[in-house]
């Protein structure tokens, strides 16, 4: 393997192996913690800089409680700082559940007989969509097997046949992939059906861990994965999803390698990734894993924060893998986006919401917040924040590098603040019982008022009112 040190920049780099396991774990082993060095390291983060591997480290080895204390208040001020109170909400789709790896922690690897294997037909997925969008729903992920059925062209014309479903004043605006690397000329056949962002977890960036788990398929070449989303910014993807899943290998181990996938990103391409997400093990149908890695809550909580204040410009994304109690946790440290509503049965959203007692033959894996879409956007707006389905970066180009001009120095809250609240608006207007609409409608004012103190609202409070009156998809 090819490895460069954290501050190399040059392009030659690209598509090249960067993690070190050696340089990572140095900082893990070597980095001194003292009280003022993690309040020096907050204060950076605060600041809006990006950290590096070693200030990372300096927040990992800080296990007193009250520093640990510190770190989830300082990821909490900068989570209000850059995001405000919105939270992005979504809805996973499972197009297809055909898969040729061997994944220990998955339910849907190829030597579980048990799976009873589904590739939606267009009729399905439009049901899918239809029922989805009679939901509230305006963003969804699509996500896909790795099987050779699920070409670059079957992806793209899936993304197509979303794009134009409409039902009464529903539509899906964005549509993001979670689906296998492919090659620069397959990412750039996605890209041209108009996707938001792809994701690509590396699961683990432990090599040894990651050859343990997977034992077949094409994901068992750790380098073709770990490059996958360079050819994807070579293909013109500038919005990228990266993640490990918590409890394959050490979580610290993973937390540095995730910032050094950041690193590697805007050193190369001058662009970091759009979200980060930290899915947990949660109980698959044959699950076969060790479980002496496997993260504990207060872990958990500690590191969504430590990776908040790692990476300040990018979205964190928390799924229903989470119970309540956790996601409740966790949103004031650092999450931007959460899914609702969620049902990973394939073709379960035209079935009605998801069961408590989930049939794991036709899933992933295990859920464990089963709320609907409406339960969930009711507690968000009892507790102030800001549910918001926004998709007008895609609309006027602030993606990638346009992105990050925005979001790095906090500009982006006056942008999505607004829409935020004109997608709620939306939301109240088309699918909200009486009582969510009007505790809804209470929040949009004040938050409006709020910004009142900082900037003009006057188009604002004449959009919601236009919403009112029955337009739709007003952004600034």
């Amino acid at each position: 393997m090819i490895y460069y040190p954290e501050k190399y920049s040059i392009r030659d780099q690209r598509m090249k192996p960067f993690i070190d396991p050696d340089e990572i774990w140095n900082f893990i082993k070597n980095t001194p913690s003292d009280k003022q060095r993690v309040h020096e390291v907050i204060q950076a983060s605060l600041d809006k800089k990006r950290l590096s591997l070693e200030e990372t480290a300096v927040l990992i080895n800080a296990t007193d409680p009250e520093l640990v204390e510190e770190i989830k208040e300082g990821a909490r001020t900068l989570k209000e700082k850059v995001y405000g109170e919105r939270i992005v909400l979504f809805a996973p789709l499972y197009v297809g559940d055909l898969c040729t790896n061997n994944c220990q922690y998955c339910g849907f690897r190829s030597e579980n007989k048990g799976v009873k294997r589904l590739t939606l037909s267009r009729d399905q997925l439009i049901q899918e969509t239809t029922a989805l969008i009679d939901q509230g729903h305006k963003r969804l992920i699509l996500v896909y097997g790795e099987h050779p059925k699920y070409s670059a062209d079957f992806i793209a014309e899936t993304v197509n046949i979303v794009y134009k479903v409409k039902h009464d004043n529903g539509e899906i605006r964005r549509v993001n992939i979670n689906a296998a690397p492919f090659d620069i000329q397959g990412f750039r056949t996605i890209k041209d059906a108009g996707i938001g962002t792809f994701q690509i977890f590396q699961e683990t960036y432990h090599e040894p861990t990651y050859a343990k788990v997977h034992l077949g398929g094409v994901k068992r070449n750790y380098d073709w994965r770990l490059t996958s989303l360079d050819r994807a910014q070579e293909a013109g993807i500038d919005d990228v999803g990266i993640g490990a899943l918590f409890g394959l290998y050490d979580w610290r181990f993973e937390v540095m390698s995730l910032v050094r996938h950041v690193n590697h990103f805007e050193a190369v391409y001058n662009v970091g990734p759009h979200t980060i997400s930290f899915p947990r093990i949660q109980n698959a149908m044959s699950l076969n894993i060790q479980k002496n890695h496997l993260v504990s809550d207060e872990e958990f909580v500690r590191l969504v924060s430590i990776l908040r204040l790692a990476v300040p410009y990018t979205g964190m994304i928390l799924t229903a893998r989470e119970p309540k109690h956790i996601r409740d946790q966790v949103l004031r440290f650092g999450v931007s986006q959460i899914d609702g509503g969620t049902n990973l049965e394939l073709g379960g959203y035209s079935k009605g919401p998801a069961k408590d007692d989930q049939d794991l033959s036709m899933e992933q894996f295990q859920i464990n917040d089963n709320r609907s879409l409406n339960e969930i956007m009711d507690e968000l707006i009892k507790t102030g924040y800001i549910p918001s389905f926004c998709t007008a970066c895609y609309r006027l180009g602030r993606t990638g590098e346009h992105f990050m001009e925005f979001s790095v120095p906090g500009f982006i809250k006056r942008f999505c603040s607004p829409n935020a609240l004109l997608t709620l608006a939306e939301y109240l207007e088309d699918y909200a019982p009486a009582e969510t609409k009007e505790n809804g409608y209470k929040l949009i004012h004040q938050k409006i008022d709020e910004l009142a103190e900082h900037q003009k609202v006057e188009q604002l409070r004449e959009k919601v009112e236009q919403v009112k009156g029955g337009k739709r998809d007003l952004y600034f």
